[in-house]
């Protein structure tokens, strides 16, 4: 039987440490950076940006077409003008008869093509700018993504570890109303005691078990937000505690950042984004210079007398699809819409304005930094003076809770009194997990107002 026991809390102790493994705050954060939708989304927009960079660098080589076609049909021709509306007419080209005829052959026509806007006046260079900006901004985008997720994980990491703690904290405060309960049963049983006592006594235990299953709400609710931004299937975490009971070492000296906020790095691309914009679009009032050849082969089953004799002709297909005469041309040309500047000064007074619009996002964002900055400072000032003095309101609680507890015992105060004492040093212990709790989180926010969250999490 002995030994059945010891087997049974083996197979406890070894089901617990499997399945019950402390999850620390590095791998929170590490798991939520690999697992998270949005910072998904936000790194194939930002490879789809650095594709689009290179797509623009090609823009900048000559169009090259190859074309080749093989026909049969008639020849006629007719004196008159024409205008291939949308490319609806044909290109059939002999001479103009006094009738209709219909001699048909087989042609052909095969063509390469080449044109290359060599000068833009700086548009191909300003889409190129505009891409390597855009591939900034997302960058930047999904670095402050990724900032803004380190920082919500560690404040719910924080939480759950807060409400733990407070799960403790209610199930001492239920042991001690259990304790109290089984004396104070004792004592009416003895007839020591008034029988009012046991059931206020019964009562106060009632209250306790509510208060711990609102506790164990409270955990499940802040475990269940850690699991989502993990991005993990749903799952019971027991957080790392060792921690919180000191205050970080970085508050002894100082929390400095150098370098820009993430989220004001994301808003100055934007606006740098912009401001090529107007730029790329000033380029357009310019004209733009190409170069271009062709070179064209062309086949046909009619043959050169064919004007005055319309019987010179061949329907073989071999005969009207081999080549026979060749044209070569090159060129250099320059067009220029000038009605285009009318129409694009307005599309520059329009991208300045959006560039005025973003620059006040960023004031009023770099206005928002700057006042969590002054809030973080007052609270960890407030959160210090308060872990100072946690302790000694939890000691001196104790203190009374157990000289009320000797003299209920040997019948020398009222429940009344001890249940107070009770309560007080429950409170006494939940503003402790609190307060520890809030050192933490005041300090997470003033790494969150910096930008540097480094800072806190090298604390691990």
């Amino acid at each position: 039987m002995h030994l059945k026991k010891i087997t049974l809390l083996f197979f406890l102790i070894f089901a617990t440490t499997s399945f019950a493994q402390t999850l620390s705050l590095k791998e929170a954060i590490k798991t939520g950076l690999e697992n998270y939708g949005s910072i998904k989304a936000k790194s194939n927009y930002a490879n789809a940006s650095r594709e689009n960079l290179k797509q623009s660098q090609r823009d900048y080589l000559p169009n090259l077409n190859l074309s080749a076609q093989q026909d049969y049909g008639t020849i006629n021709g007719q004196n008159g003008a024409l205008y291939g509306f949308n490319g609806l007419g044909t290109a059939s080209s002999g001479p103009a008869l006094p009738e209709q005829n219909w001699n048909a052959a087989f042609g052909a026509l095969y063509l390469v093509n080449m044109n290359w806007d060599f000068f833009t006046f700086g548009k191909t260079q300003q889409k190129i700018n505009l891409a390597k900006i855009d591939v900034q901004s997302r960058e930047n985008d999904l670095q402050q993504e990724k900032f803004q997720q380190e920082i919500k994980i560690s404040a719910a990491y924080l939480n759950l570890l807060a409400s733990q703690r407070l799960l403790i904290s209610q199930r001492k405060n239920l042991d001690r109303a259990n304790v109290f309960k089984r004396t104070a049963a004792a004592r009416v049983k003895n007839g020591l005691l008034a029988g009012v006592d046991s059931t206020l006594a019964t009562a106060e235990v009632s209250k306790a078990k509510i208060a711990l299953n609102l506790a164990k709400n409270f955990v499940k609710e802040q475990n269940n937000k850690l699991v989502d931004l993990m991005g993990v299937a749903p799952q019971d975490f027991v957080v790392d505690t060792l921690f919180v009971n000191q205050i970080p070492k970085e508050l002894l000296t100082g929390i400095a950042s150098d370098s820009l906020h993430p989220l004001l790095q994301y808003y100055k691309t934007k606006i740098n984004y912009s401001n090529q914009q107007v730029k790329l679009y000033k380029r357009f009032y310019y004209p733009t210079m190409s170069m271009f050849g062709v070179l064209q082969t062309r086949a046909s089953g009619f043959n050169s007398d064919y004007g005055t004799n319309q019987t010179s002709f061949n329907r073989n297909y071999l005969d009207g699809v081999n080549p026979d005469r060749t044209n070569y041309l090159v060129g250099v040309g320059i067009s220029w819409n000038l009605t285009t500047p009318f129409r694009m000064s307005k599309q520059v007074s329009a991208q300045k304005f959006i560039s005025q619009g973003l620059q006040e996002e960023y004031n009023q964002i770099d206005r928002e930094l700057k006042s969590q900055l002054s809030l973080a400072d007052d609270k960890i000032k407030i959160t210090l003076d308060n872990y100072a003095e946690a302790p000694v309101q939890v000691n001196a609680a104790a203190q009374a809770y157990l000289q009320k507890s000797t003299l209920y015992k040997n019948g020398l105060t009222t429940l009344t009194d001890l249940t107070q004492t009770i309560y007080t040093l429950n409170r006494a212990e939940i503003d402790r997990d609190i307060v520890n709790n809030n050192v933490w989180q005041s300090f997470l926010l003033k790494a969150a107002a910096t930008g540097n969250f480094d800072l806190f999490i090298n604390e691990f």
